[in-house]
């Protein structure tokens, strides 16, 4: 578990000479997204810095590294790994959880907003998704796991708590993968199982009666993936990926 704070703000009530100078892609001071990690007091100090600057680095680099492949995750806006500090895109969607049955109960995400409320409005008809229509969320899902582990990149807590439905400027509906504190990089089939593993179970204990569902997913999946989808496909259906969750 992360123990980490996050805050809506922006960059010019962090740093208003940063705005002010052009030293930034927030031309327009849009909002922005902070994660700061909490340091751990039952740790040494010197360790304790060491290992949150190395996640925080190695969160952005995941983003980077996923921005650059085209994957639709949000963009890096500042690093300050030495203060634990990150600072993301503000992904002004809803979450996905809460677009399927099942997953519309508030979920306490910590976040403190210290620009305009958010409006909490609903779900389906924001987005006109239908229930038929389902199953081109699941499209979207899977093409973007996907596309994230053609590049190496394992996510590390795929829910659907972790991904945001938004609209483009021509109003299609798009998907973003959020939360990379858990990523990291590998280019082992075992572990892009366990990502899809991890999926799949919180699929069926978030969602009732999700299995068609989670199979759209896959499918999605295995068209992007090509001929990389055999030997996913295999570790998911021995069962080998469910051993490594649990250890």
């Amino acid at each position: 578990m992360i123990r980490q704070k996050v805050y809506k703000t922006s960059l010019a009530s962090l740093h208003p000479s940063l705005v002010a100078s052009g030293n930034t892609e927030n031309k327009d001071d849009s909002p922005i997204l902070i994660k700061y990690r909490f340091s751990k007091g039952y740790r040494h100090k010197t360790l304790d810095t060491t290992l949150t600057k190395a996640r925080v680095a190695g969160e952005a680099r995941a983003l980077i590294r996923c921005l650059r492949a085209g994957v639709n995750v949000p963009g890096v806006r500042m690093v300050d790994a030495a203060e634990g500090v990150l600072g993301i895109e503000w992904i002004d969607g809803k979450s996905v959880r809460r677009l399927l049955p099942g997953g519309a109960e508030e979920e306490d995400e910590g976040v403190d907003e210290t620009l305009d409320d958010i409006e909490d409005v609903d779900h389906l008809q924001e987005f006109d998704i239908s229930v038929g229509e389902y199953y081109q969320m699941m499209g979207l899902i899977g093409t973007e796991i996907a596309k994230m582990h053609l590049v190496d990149i394992i996510h590390g807590d795929l829910t659907t708590s972790n991904m945001m439905m938004r609209r483009t400027a021509s109003g299609k509906p798009d998907l973003v993968l959020i939360d990379f504190g858990l990523s990291y990089q590998s280019s082992l089939v075992e572990d892009k199982a366990v990502d899809l593993y991890v999926l799949e179970r919180a699929f069926a204990s978030t969602h009732p009666d999700s299995e068609p569902m989670f199979q759209s997913v896959l499918d999605a999946y295995q068209t992007q993936t090509g001929k990389e989808w055999n030997a996913i496909k295999k570790r998911l259906d021995d069962g080998e990926c469910t051993s490594s969750v649990q250890r």
